[in-house]
């Protein structure tokens, strides 16, 4: 007879916009996510999230920290540390090119490499001893009004190559797809829609009855880079930034003209909001608070960039997102130094901000049906997942196409990277790569 194969190991990262999750497979169809310890207890939720400080006893006089780590050390050392969150967002810009870090200069790569070392640092024996499949998540469709879809893979490939294992790339939604499946007992099409922090992805797969050569077959897929970090923004537009300046005007000479966005664009993408507390940034700063015709909310803006308040906002915008989520009315209160906020907000409002988004989600969905060849009535099931799947007016674009009855949910920030190390375990993982990859 001869030998039984020996089980394949596999490990699906679903590196997310937010956070990422990491799940763990060992060759008998079940996945485990790994737990990391972190300050605050243990958790599978790793934030993606980067902060740098100056040390001498450090190799290159540059420490670091990564997820939970990265805010604990950001919290207690805010005015000597650099925060970055939400990094994955300009995989696929042409217009970064690298983060100004005190003396240092990173491309995004080198980012993404010292986020994956205290990633597998930080996740313990699972992580010690990677196994040869390693299946990680990317977007259907990348975050950016222009994104550079070679440009974010030559990126991914330098950044997953310090694993130094083969990686094969799926669509994310695929992931939560697969996942999914495990539920159901007899053959249906599936629509997954999964809401990141910088994209919406959809995906419509196949699912045939268990036992079946092949369980799951994609079908089509399309994404819009708006998700999370869009609806956070938006409540950031509405309620903090007219009190930082924005819509104000300043005098040149003798006129009055409006301020320009320009100077508002780094609180859309924390990328850049991290990195505007720079002396050129804050000179320009300075000449617009002495031309501004209010010239305390300038004020306002530089004691935000000064005082690294954007974490502790954007934590606020969380709180009231989250909470316009369970509740029809919530309560935005902000208080640091310089800068107060307390503003009433009901859904309605909320959901008027985010209405143009919604409109766009919906046309995606569209697409997704249209290259699947498929109408609404021949979708079985809708498995929502990510943490704005949770908004009501999200869950509600769905229940008016495809019916009430046909949505589920579940797990909604951890079923890509369970579905993912499943995938990394199947046969057909070739299928399941997404189109320009090869297996090698």
């Amino acid at each position: 007879m001869p030998a039984a194969q020996a089980p394949v190991r596999s490990i699906g990262i679903d590196f997310g916009t937010t956070n990422s999750v990491v799940a763990c497979a060992g060759g008998n169809d079940t996945a485990h996510l790994v737990e990391f310890a972190a300050p605050n207890g243990a958790t599978g939720i790793f934030r993606s999230a980067l902060c740098f400080w100056q040390d001498e006893a450090v190799r290159g006089g540059l420490a670091h920290e990564a997820g939970p780590w990265a805010i604990a050390e950001f919290l207690e050392f805010p005015q000597g540390s650099r925060f970055l969150q939400s990094f994955k967002s300009v995989v696929a810009s042409p217009s970064f090119e690298q983060a100004s870090l005190f003396e240092k200069r990173l491309r995004f790569e080198e980012l993404g490499q010292v986020f994956l070392g205290h990633l597998l640092g930080h996740g313990g024996a699972m992580l010690r001893d990677l196994p040869e499949r390693i299946v990680v998540g990317r977007p259907v469709r990348y975050a950016g009004a222009h994104p550079d879809e070679a440009l974010a893979r030559m990126r991914y490939d330098a950044m997953f190559a310090s694993l130094g294992r083969p990686v094969h790339y799926v669509y994310e939604p695929l992931g939560a797809a697969y996942s999914f499946a495990q539920r159901l007992t007899e053959p249906a099409t599936l629509l997954v829609a999964d809401f990141g922090g910088g994209t919406s992805d959809f995906s419509i797969v196949r699912i045939e009855a268990p036992g079946a050569p092949r369980r799951s077959v994609p079908l089509g897929s399309a994404g819009v880079g708006i998700a999370g970090d869009r609806f956070d923004y938006r409540i950031m537009d509405h309620l903090v930034l007219p009190l930082l300046g924005k819509g104000g005007t300043y005098r040149s000479f003798d006129k009055v003209l409006e301020i320009p966005a320009g100077h508002f664009a780094g609180f859309g993408d924390w990328s850049r909001l991290a990195l505007m507390r720079n002396r050129k940034t804050l000179e320009e700063l300075a000449r617009l608070q002495r031309a501004a015709t209010d010239p305390q909310a300038i004020g306002r803006m530089i004691a935000v960039v000064e005082h690294e308040l954007g974490h502790g906002l954007y934590e606020a915008v969380g709180r009231l997102k989250r909470t316009l989520s369970a509740e029809e009315r919530g309560v935005f209160h902000f208080e640091s130094a310089g800068l107060t906020i307390a503003a009433d907000v009901a859904r309605a409002d909320f959901e008027r901000w985010i209405a143009p988004d919604l409109d766009r989600i919906a046309a995606t969905v569209g697409d997704a049906l249209d290259r699947a060849g498929l109408a609404p009535e021949q979708i079985d099931h809708v498995f929502l997942t990510g943490g704005s799947s949770l908004i009501p007016a999200v869950r509600r674009l769905f229940e008016q196409r495809f019916s009430e009855d046909r949505i589920a949910g579940g797990d909604e920030l951890t079923s890509i990277a369970h579905g993912l190390a499943l995938i990394g375990q199947a046969s057909d993982l070739a299928d399941w790569i997404v189109p320009e990859e090869d297996m090698p």
